[in-house]
């Protein structure tokens, strides 16, 4: 459950914290993330974040000194949001459909705005070391659990035992920011029917159907007889 979903659950707003007191963090990044989304990350101020927020620049600026620094603040609640999302699969009676669940909810249950804002992000990183070195490693974050959940899910048999666990977790990276930019930029998306598609290509790879192996010579993983 993600910070905007655990609020609304508890009639708490995100810019709160559970005692009610208000939390100016949450609600810069939130503005911050309006702010992006509607003109982008580099014709948003730092006075359109503080406006959005309902506060002046010079607060503002007592929290984030600059955009970087507020991006850098978005990428650190995603790692908390990811690090939650693995936790409840970790936790989840049946390892498929925990990973389903994770699946609808970032591709069919959360706003579209969150994929648009992954694209922001990602097209700064083209241009911008530091935005550059904060998506690579929120990438190698991302893998290295994983890597690490599907080895627990190999150890209970979830998993077939000769599936490449590194290769596991970058076909799914893969097929996840394609997702993503679907999600952002294709009029019409369809997340449930593309989410399926995409579920029945992993669990193929859960059950060691698709040898993910790259033999010398061949550039292309191929599927396995049943």
């Amino acid at each position: 459950m993600d910070t905007l979903e655990k609020a609304r659950s508890e009639d708490v707003p995100a810019d709160r914290n559970p005692d009610g007191t208000p939390d100016r963090h949450a609600r810069i990044l939130n503005a911050a993330e309006h702010c992006f989304v509607r003109s982008g990350f580099h014709r948003t101020t730092m006075q359109d974040v503080a406006a959005e927020a309902g506060m002046s620049p010079g607060n503002l600026y007592r929290y984030f000194p600059s955009k970087d620094a507020i991006v850098a603040g978005l990428a650190e609640r995603d790692r908390a949001r990811v690090t939650a999302d693995f936790a409840e699969i970790v936790g989840a009676d049946d390892f498929v459909e925990g990973f389903r669940a994770l699946g609808r909810k970032h591709f069919e249950d959360e706003p579209r705005e969150r994929a648009v804002l992954c694209l922001e992000i990602w097209a700064e990183a083209t241009r911008n070391p530091a935005f550059s070195a904060l998506v690579g490693e929120f990438d190698r974050d991302v893998h290295a659990r994983m890597v690490t959940l599907f080895g627990q899910a190999q150890e209970r048999g979830v998993i077939a035992p000769g599936v490449d666990l590194e290769a596991l977790a970058t076909l799914i990276s893969t097929m996840a920011d394609g997702l993503f930019v679907r999600r952002a930029v294709v009029a019409g998306f369809d997340a449930a029917r593309e989410f399926a598609l995409v579920m029945a290509v992993m669990e193929a790879a859960f059950a060691g159907r698709l040898d993910l192996s790259l033999a010398p010579g061949r550039t292309t993983p191929q599927e396995t007889a049943p």
